[in-house]
């Protein structure tokens, strides 16, 4: 299992689905929230929104999601890891054109930084409905 020691700010990002079931809106429609983090900080640097039924983030919004890290720190990490069961395909590809090492990894390997992400997501819920 990884842990936030074993990394150096903005050395590694890791993207994953923040919510664990699509959320549910009445303007917008259903849609899941892709997080970036930086692993030593476990700092959310964004978030992407992408519609449920799609399978993975679109071209532009990875572009946008990694544009919104870099934007943070103002470079683009070493690597991004991306949880194995996650369809990623485009994100790492675009990534990887930034000059991103990419790599894969088992979800239980990433368990805290994913768990206390999700926590926390769900805390900010509670406190109300999206519109």
């Amino acid at each position: 299992m990884f842990h936030p020691n074993q990394f150096h700010v903005n050395e590694t990002w890791i993207a994953f689905q923040l919510n664990e079931a699509p959320l549910i809106t009445d303007r917008d429609g259903d849609f899941n929230i892709i997080a970036l983090m930086d692993a030593a900080s476990c700092f959310i640097l964004g978030v992407g929104y992408v519609k449920s039924n799609a399978l993975e983030p679109s071209h532009l919004e990875a572009k946008k999601l990694l544009k919104t890290g870099y934007d943070h720190k103002k470079q683009y990490p070493k690597e991004i890891i991306v949880p194995n069961h996650m369809v990623a395909d485009v994100l790492i590809l675009e990534a990887q054109s930034n000059g991103i090492k990419a790599r894969r990894e088992p979800k239980q390997k990433l368990e805290i930084f994913l768990n206390e992400a999700r926590e926390s997501f769900r805390e900010h819920l509670g406190q109300g409905r999206m519109q």
